[in-house]
């Protein structure tokens, strides 16, 4: 499983007091308002940077990070992602996952049988879509609801469906 989970992606520096545009890649950007800190990945190393304050623009969250006051100390995190522990992650609900915990887990038929790997999970506004390459080399696109997916065990590595009549 996953130790850290992206959040956003620095975008820009914001004014000139060494704030930061972020472009959230959570599904709640009010959760910028809960976090005293994040993981800036540099792409060489991480690093722990504290919140001082939060703001919302559009879409946007504007970060102040402490020990950062001006434009200068902050263009260096254009593009960088930030990250937060998992133990910092929002809490989920029953039958809710954390996506970077699903990816790669092994799809097994209602008989247990291993048909594919999911490769990937597709946001849509109704249902997410799982789609999963499948051992004989086609891509199955499954909606990702109780009738599909039966059961889903993380720590097992598996996730058991019942394919639709007409998805294959």
């Amino acid at each position: 499983m996953e130790e850290f989970f992206q959040v956003g992606i620095i975008t820009s520096p914001h004014g000139v007091r060494g704030e930061v545009k972020v472009y959230p890649t959570t599904d709640d950007v009010r959760r910028f308002k809960r976090l005293k800190e994040v993981i800036l990945d540099t792409g060489k190393e991480r690093m722990t940077l504290e919140i001082e304050g939060v703001k919302f623009v559009k879409q946007f969250a504007v970060l102040k990070l402490k020990g950062y006051d001006n434009v200068n100390d902050v263009e260096r995190f254009r593009q960088k992602p930030l990250f937060v522990p998992r133990e910092n992650a929002v809490r989920l609900g029953r039958d809710e996952y954390f996506i970077a915990d699903l990816m790669g887990l092994r799809v097994l038929d209602e008989e247990g049988q291993e048909i594919g790997v999911l490769r990937e999970v597709i946001e849509t506004g109704a249902n997410d879509v799982y789609a999963i390459d499948l051992a004989d080399g086609r891509e199955l696109l499954l909606p990702a609801i109780r009738q599909c997916v039966l059961e889903v065990d993380v720590e097992a590595g598996y996730i058991k469906i019942h394919i639709l009549e007409g998805l294959l």
